[in-house]
Parts: structure tokens; sequence; C-alpha cells
């Protein structure tokens, strides 16, 4: 089964370039099936770096000159080299047939943005468009399941299948939105497999971790610690590794799209605290399995944390899809008044505190200090 994604729109305005396209994602979110689903009535073909033979014959090709590598591959409308990260060499070769002029349109997907985009970033200048196609956002889950009607609006949708919404609403917020997830009859095994060393699979092939153990311990440590803010410091302390270390994983997990971080939104340096972030899950099922807690009771003591993550993660794939056009921040003054997520574009400032289920906000030390309302986000109307 095949579910309809919203990136569908950004590939179609690509197809109208002549640019080489980057789509960038966590493993399994769905990346090639998006494109095969895409192209399924054109001459295309998939190189996946992953497959030794596949590699190989790519580098094979990759000496002759660019038509004759293009000829190689069949002159297909549509090259697809999946997890190019995996040779360093990819984007200047790929450039090097753009620069020729090929008429071949070429697709990188990767599933480490580091590698993929530093590599990018001086050889494709110009010449290329990214895609971020994140998990499955909620709506996208919703359009998935057999009761759907189109036509409504989400107030209808709410109001016709409340019961369903809420049943599918548990489901993400316990174990993600992973398409392998949603189309899953044995949830908990595919998490547990994925957040092993198949999700891990990047950054030990990136070649700078020394100690996978710390890894693991660290991103136990993380997942107690979603909505919290964290202390680079003290996690140097509990994982017996320096600070700098420490950094060095998480920009690694940022990387392979398995956690980011939100700082500080300040202003005023001398009434706000901007020190800290923090840090929160791509997605809850990965979190949980982790902590190999598929819990399924609304009342678990860490529901609260789940759906914060899950509010927090929705925005985030949101500003993914749209091309990254804001910043997301948490607020918290020195004298304790807190913001959950505030998001801004450009001069555009929007505030929201996050709730499990309805309850009263009193947020006026940052109404006051913004002049921008706080909005109050519960399970209780779950589409963002």
């Amino acid at each position: 089964m095949y579910i309809k994604r919203e990136s569908e729109s950004n590939l179609n305005k690509w197809l109208i370039t002549n640019k080489i396209l980057l789509v960038l994602g966590a493993r399994q979110v769905g990346k090639t099936t998006l494109i095969n689903h895409f192209l399924q009535d054109k001459k295309v073909v998939f190189v996946n770096l992953d497959i030794d033979s596949e590699k190989a014959k790519f580098l094979a090709l990759s000496s002759l000159s660019p038509a004759e590598a293009i000829k190689g591959f069949g002159n297909p409308d549509f090259l697809v080299i999946d997890e190019a990260q995996r040779h360093k060499e990819t984007s200047r070769i790929v450039k090097g047939w753009y620069d020729f002029g090929v008429s071949t349109k070429i697709i990188l997907l990767g599933s480490s943005s580091m590698n993929l985009l530093n590599q990018s970033a001086e050889a494709l200048t110009g010449r290329n468009e990214k895609i971020f196609l994140p998990q499955l956002t909620f709506k996208e889950v919703i359009s998935s399941q057999s009761w759907y009607v189109n036509q409504f609006t989400e107030e209808k949708l709410l109001e016709n299948f409340s019961n369903q919404i809420n049943s599918v609403l548990l489901q993400s917020v316990i174990y993600g939105s992973y398409p392998g997830v949603i189309l899953s009859d044995n949830k908990e095994a595919f998490l547990l497999n994925l957040s092993g060393d198949y999700l891990l699979k990047d950054i030990l092939q990136i070649g700078v971790l020394k100690d996978t153990e710390k890894l693991l311990k660290l991103l136990m440590l993380l997942a107690h610690q979603v909505g919290s803010e964290v202390s680079v410091n003290e996690l140097a302390t509990n994982l017996g590794i320096s600070r700098i270390t420490v950094e060095k994983y998480l920009e690694l997990l940022e990387e392979t799209f398995v956690i980011f971080r939100l700082p500080a939104f300040s202003t005023n340096q001398r009434k706000e605290i901007s020190k800290n972030k923090k840090v929160y899950f791509w997605d809850n099922g990965i979190r949980n399995a982790i902590l190999k807690e598929f819990s399924f009771s609304p009342m678990r003591s860490d529901i609260g944390k789940l759906w914060e993550n899950w509010v927090i993660s929705e925005f985030a794939k949101k500003d993914l899809l749209s091309g990254k056009k804001t910043n997301m921040y948490f607020w918290r003054s020195k004298s304790g008044s807190e913001v959950d997520l505030v998001v801004k574009e450009n001069e555009k400032i929007s505030a929201f505190e996050i709730k499990w289920k309805d309850k009263k906000i009193n947020k006026k030390s940052f109404e006051n200090l913004y002049n921008t309302k706080v909005k109050l986000i519960s399970s209780d109307n779950p589409f963002i």
C-alpha cells in the first residue's frame, strides 16, 4: 500500500527544472518508495550504493565519459542514486554529468544529511534542489486510514470520526509514524529492529564513532530527558567522556535525523535563560523503542513528555516539508515562566503551550513581553 505524501507537490515543482534533486531523510521514511511511485510511468534506473555490486558498477561507469556512463545505465529518463553519501565522490561525479549536459535527470537519495550535504555544498552549488522527507505527518497517517474522507475539513473529520482519530493519535504517540510502522502488523518488532544497529548504521559508517556503547547510553539518557533542558556537561559527566565528544555525538544524531535540538528564545539576555537546549526525537516510536517502553495506556507517567515530543516533531516535520522556513525555540525566564514552543518566521512570532489534556494556561509573562498570544495544543485537537 502506498501512502500519499505531501512532498509530491515539491517533486512536481522540481520536474520543470533541469537541476539535480537531493532527497534527504532518515532511513525507512519512504524516500525510495516516494520516488518509485512518483516516476512509475517513467524510464528509471535505481542504483543503491549500499549494495556492493551496484556501487562497483557505478564506480566503473563513472570512469567513462558522461555520455558513455549514462549509456551504460541504459540512457534512462531518470537515474536515481540511493544512499548517495556512501561514496565521497558522488556529487563530483554527477556534477560532471550535469555540466556535460546529459538529458537524464539525476536524483540523489541520502539518509545522512551531513556527508551528502557537505560534499554537495560546493560541487553542486546552483545545480541542485533539496527535498527533506521526514516520517509521516499526522495528516498523512490519517489519510492512509480506510475511513478517511478526502473532502472533509479537519473539523468535520473530528466531528464524524473522533473515536477513530483518537485511536490513531494514541498509536502515533506510542509507535510513531514511520511508514513501516503504520503498515506493520508487528509495530514493536519493526521499531526494535530499526532502533538497533540498523538505525545507527549511518553513524557507524561515517567512521568517527569510537564507542557505540557510549552512544547507546547517550540515547537512553536523551530518551529520558525529552522535553527537558539538556546539559552537555551533565551528559559528559554521566557518560565519562569529554564535553567535545558529547557534542560530536549529538551532532551525528542530528545529522542522521534521529534527534533535533531547540535553543532558547531570547531577546533579553538579562531576564531570560538561553544556555541549554532541549532535545527531541524525530519519532516517538524510536524514543520508546530505545527505552523498550510501549505501554499503550494514556495514563502512563511520561504521556506528557510523549505528547510534547509528538507535537513539536509535527511542527519540525512541517518545517522540513516547507523548506526550513522557520526557527523553533522554547522560552523560559529567570523567574520561572515557560512556553513550550516558540516559532519564528521572519518577524512573525507564534507561541504554544502543549498539554496532553486541555488545561487552563496562564502565560501573561510571555504575552505581555512579546505581544503574542500563547495558544494551547491538547490531544483533543491533534491537527497541527
